[in-house]
């Protein structure tokens, strides 16, 4: 009985001495995973930036009467479109025809005073030819005359053209083709550059078969739109619709409170499907000129260190700071101590410690 315990015990310990040497071999015989790298090369990447802008008449004006009269008549309302020069509105004012009726009535005077001392002057002028018969103050006094007569009657026809330009404002024309968006007044509201009435415009024109898109590009983005890019935007109104618009005018300088640069863009607008005051969202293509390092998204780690690269060099895994630019879904700017054809590990994660030995890796 002893000795069948004593074979069973020898047993067990080679089985237990077997099955570690076999764990052993095993853990051994387990490869490193292979790290799949690139060479790092050149390119430019293109994406873009969505900001908001906002479109607004091309053309906007508040009608106002300059003199003060009476509405007499209305020939537009809201929504009239207009062309340039077209009679909008008429007003009244009985005193003008007054003042326009003393003018003519002074300068018919004027002009009788001015031909009789011209006949005047002209006979002396004629008799003088003869010596002894006209003195030369008689004819010096003449010729004051005649000239005086001529400056009062030129005033006068400067007052009557006065009053007959005033008499002109009280017809209120078009200064350019477009949409009547606001009327403020009825016929018989009493109107002028002061008094009740006036603080609200007769009417509001705008332009809107053109159309400005303004939008304020922020100081780090100014660089890539100049004079006449292109970009595209869309609006809530319209769905499925994308438009182009092309850049017409840049401020030259910078917002001093957002300190964004203000851009305007001229959008033909003949259907008018678009509307002053619609908010749009402008897509800015940010296309750099100059060639960049760009690699993979995933070869970007961002650790609690900074961002880097992890960088194969003589068989270790070097951790490189670097500068992340600009990105989009699948690759990304990167600006710092790297050089054309490093190898770069494509995937990169915090397991590649910092200066480990790279046994595999695999370049693409």
């Amino acid at each position: 009985m002893l000795a069948v315990t004593v074979v069973a015990s020898a047993w067990a310990l080679a089985g237990c001495s077997t099955t570690s040497a076999s764990d052993e071999h095993s853990k051994s015989s387990v490869a490193e995973p292979e790290l799949e790298a690139f060479r790092l090369q050149q390119g430019q990447l293109s994406t873009s930036m969505k900001i908001p802008g906002e479109l607004v008449a091309f053309q906007q004006v508040d009608l106002y009467a300059k003199v003060s009269s009476f509405v007499r008549k209305l020939y537009v309302d809201v929504g009239t479109e207009v062309s340039a020069g077209q009679l909008l509105a008429t007003m009244e004012a009985p005193e003008l025809n007054a003042q326009l009726s003393g003018a003519q009535s002074r300068l018919k005077s004027q002009e009788a005073l001015y031909l009789a001392s011209k006949a005047t002057y002209d006979r002396l002028l004629e008799t003088s030819k003869t010596p002894g018969t006209v003195s030369q103050n008689d004819l010096d006094q003449a010729y004051a005359k005649q000239r005086s007569d001529l400056a009062q009657l030129d005033a006068a026809r400067a007052a009557q053209k006065e009053v007959t330009d005033t008499r002109g404002y009280l017809e209120i024309r078009a200064p350019f083709s477009g949409i009547i968006s606001g009327r403020n007044v009825s016929a018989g509201a009493y109107v002028g550059p002061a008094g009740k009435g006036s603080d609200m415009p007769i009417f509001t024109l705008q332009e809107q078969k053109k159309l400005r898109l303004v939008i304020s590009v922020p100081e780090a983005y100014t660089s890539y739109l100049r004079d006449k890019s292109e970009v595209t935007f869309t609006v809530r109104s319209v769905a499925n619709r994308t438009f182009t618009a092309t850049v017409s005018r840049l401020a030259g300088a910078l917002d001093s409170r957002l300190r964004a640069q203000r851009t305007e863009m001229d959008v033909l607008n003949p259907g008018k499907e678009l509307l002053p005051g619609m908010v749009a969202e402008v897509s800015i293509p940010l296309n750099s000129t100059s060639q960049a390092f760009v690699v993979p998204s995933s070869a970007v780690l961002n650790a609690t260190k900074g961002t880097f690269v992890i960088k194969v060099i003589d068989g270790k895994a070097v951790w490189i700071p670097i500068t992340a630019g600009r990105s989009d879904a699948d690759h990304t700017e990167i600006f710092g101590n790297v050089a054309l054809n490093d190898i770069l590990v494509k995937t990169a994660s915090e397991e590649v410690r910092d200066s480990s030995i790279v046994k595999r890796f695999k370049v693409k």
